[in-house]
């Protein structure tokens, strides 16, 4: 089966073209700049690879019809028409509580997504465009979504509750959903096919690294608790987000400081982490780089992000009494194994213990990194959301019905031919 992956945000269309019989990548790339003076866009596949192309690319839906041509063009495509997609996989970021699994999108899916838009007003809409263009696009193909929110649907009520007046969550539905679900989950089912173990006998934390920075508890391959809440902006240190903070803080902010509400939106979420507590950049490369010509800041600001990620880990360990294997991943969890060994160490008397050695040793595929008498297994896993969406799509198109809503089907992805391009840090 054919499945085009898409992940669309607001001004941009990633996209994978996965055979999911054979667990392979066709073609792949990104469009870049939507509804800007000028467009980007670039595709890569076993005939060709396009780099950064200029182009005008005024919505969606033209962004969606750039790629299915590309995708048929006689140069660079790997199909025929477009009768050889198969199907079309959606990232979707929040399904609320009325998602708790995959879906094949309907008219009352888009509804009930429209209905999150206040859950989630920087992505939703921008996700229902791309499904809205696809429909238009590719009439007649199945369309089917993922949800980053779903996987922590399994969360206990003490963890996804606030201490809030429970009216807020009963009428407003004001509590814990988490996101990057779909990474999470992935990351966890090839931690315990690499230890030869069932998930259900397993309890893992598995550490999303990127732009955006998320940890997860699963005991017995469910979802037990995650730092990103309500939004994307609890939790941990991020690119260009604060994470944790005092609520108060904000209030602080607009009757002392004079700040606007939007004002103060666009410093937690677009000022803040790594951007702000350095004042250099959110990116990790750079931020590597300014410390080894020993500038404090950029040292200050890792130092910052390992804290808040080490608190995470032993929270975790209490909750779930012990943990059996940590996970990185993500484009700073895969990509930079100093910030991996700032996390383990110091963290013997969780049974932590890693091989410097190993943690420096660059592999594309899954790492070990744990040392010979660790009893916490350390791995560094390369993600793989569009896999995980493209099989999602497969088991919904297969069956008639998802048996289990509150989990994702089981998936086979050992036999996944990884693209071979370079994976770069998000």
């Amino acid at each position: 089966m054919n499945i085009l992956v898409l992940n669309c945000g607001s001004s941009s269309i990633k996209f994978q073209f996965i055979n999911s019989d054979k667990k392979e990548v066709l073609a792949k790339g990104i469009v870049e700049r939507i509804g800007e003076e000028s467009s980007l866009f670039s595709f890569i596949s076993e005939k060709i690879e396009k780099r950064k192309q200029k182009i005008i690319v005024e919505n969606h839906t033209q962004g969606i019809k750039l790629i299915s041509d590309n995708l048929m063009d006689s140069r660079c495509g790997v199909i025929q028409s477009k009768d050889d997609i198969d199907a079309v996989g959606h990232r979707l970021v929040h399904g609320g509580e009325e998602f708790s699994g995959s879906v094949r999108i309907t008219g009352r899916v888009i509804d009930k997504m429209r209905e999150c838009i206040k859950l989630a007003p920087l992505h939703n809409p921008h996700n229902i465009k791309g499904v809205e263009a696809s429909q238009k696009i590719l009439p007649g193909v199945p369309q089917c979504g993922v949800f980053d929110t779903a996987f922590h649907q399994t969360m206990p009520k003490k963890a996804f509750l606030y201490a809030l007046p429970l009216e807020y969550y009963t009428k407003h539905k004001i509590r814990r959903y988490g996101f990057h679900g779909t990474s999470h989950y992935y990351v966890a089912k090839e931690a315990a096919r690499y230890v030869g173990k069932s998930l259900d006998e397993l309890r893992i934390v598995t550490c999303h690294l990127g732009n955006g920075a998320s940890i997860t508890a699963i005991d017995k391959g469910k979802s037990v608790d995650t730092s990103m809440g309500f939004t994307p902006l609890e939790g941990l240190v991020m690119g260009t987000r604060c994470g944790d903070l005092d609520p108060a803080i904000p209030l602080y902010m607009i009757e002392t400081l004079g700040m606007t509400r939007q004002e103060v939106n666009d410093v937690l979420n677009k000022k803040s982490g790594m951007l702000g507590l350095s004042e250099i950049s959110n990116d990790m490369r750079v931020i590597e780089e300014e410390i080894e010509k020993k500038n404090q800041k950029a040292s200050d600001a890792l130092e910052i992000y390992v804290y808040r990620l080490k608190k995470y880990i032993g929270a975790y360990y209490a909750v779930m009494d012990g943990i059996d294997i940590i996970v990185f991943t993500g484009g700073i969890g895969e990509n930079m194994p100093i910030l991996r060994e700032m996390v383990c160490n110091d963290l013997t008397s969780l049974g932590i213990l890693f091989d410097k050695e190993k943690n420096y040793i660059k592999e594309d595929g899954i790492l070990d990194f744990s040392d010979e008498d660790s009893k916490v297994k350390l791995l560094k896993i390369p993600t793989n959301e569009e896999l995980m969406i493209a099989m999602e799509t497969e088991a919904i198109l297969k069956k008639s019905e998802i048996q289990n809503p509150k989990q994702f089907q089981s998936l086979n992805v050992q036999n996944y031919k990884k693209n071979t391009t370079k994976n770069f840090r998000k």
